[in-house]
């Protein structure tokens, strides 16, 4: 496995006793180009469990070098977790147009990896992941990170991008991942 990116696992037989309940793997995504974080949870019913977690770091000195790299590593948590379903972050544009652009561009490879794998990817802006997973749509980091150990016991989040991975796998469940659990939106 790929040395590049940072990675929370119990061991292989705890992932596939997870697996053997007839649950819906997710893999949530929050992109960036210098960091990419990820998380992958098990949603089974009203049940949600942690998986795995972490970051890519993108390597290459040139924009070309960065995206292929960040797509690389996606691919091998892809290979290595087998997610039936994916759910990434919407982006959103601030007073920074470049920082925008090239966050796009990383979230541009990172759904190319998701489509080219066929898995079904929900896309879910920043305001609903966290009114979803804290009940506000404005929290803070760490409002959010608080959140996630609490949803997902006994979970360790390796940073913030990771932390907003798990957040955003957690919406889909909710959201897109599984009809046996909706959440009415109020006001979002």
């Amino acid at each position: 496995m790929c040395s590049r990116f940072v990675l929370v696992l119990a061991s292989k037989q705890t992932i596939n006793n997870q697996r053997s309940g007839g649950g819906m793997r997710i893999l949530g995504i929050d992109p960036g180009l210098r960091t990419l974080g990820w998380g992958v949870i098990e949603s089974n019913g009203a049940r949600l469990s942690h998986v795995a977690n972490g970051l890519c770091h993108s390597d290459g000195d040139d924009l070309g070098e960065r995206l292929l790299s960040l797509h690389n590593q996606v691919t091998e948590i892809i290979d290595a977790y087998r997610p039936d379903q994916a759910a990434i972050e919407q982006t959103f544009v601030n007073k920074d147009g470049a920082g925008t652009l090239k966050l796009g561009q990383a979230r541009g490879v990172a759904l190319l990896t998701l489509a080219k794998a066929g898995l079904p990817t929900g896309e879910y802006a920043p305001n609903r992941v966290k009114k979803t997973v804290v009940g506000v749509g404005h929290a803070e980091k760490e409002q959010v990170l608080h959140m996630v150990k609490l949803q997902l016991p006994g979970c360790a989040p390796r940073g913030a991008d990771a932390a907003d991975a798990l957040a955003i796998a957690i919406c889909h469940a909710y959201y897109g991942g599984s009809n046996q659990r909706q959440l009415k939106e109020v006001g979002a």
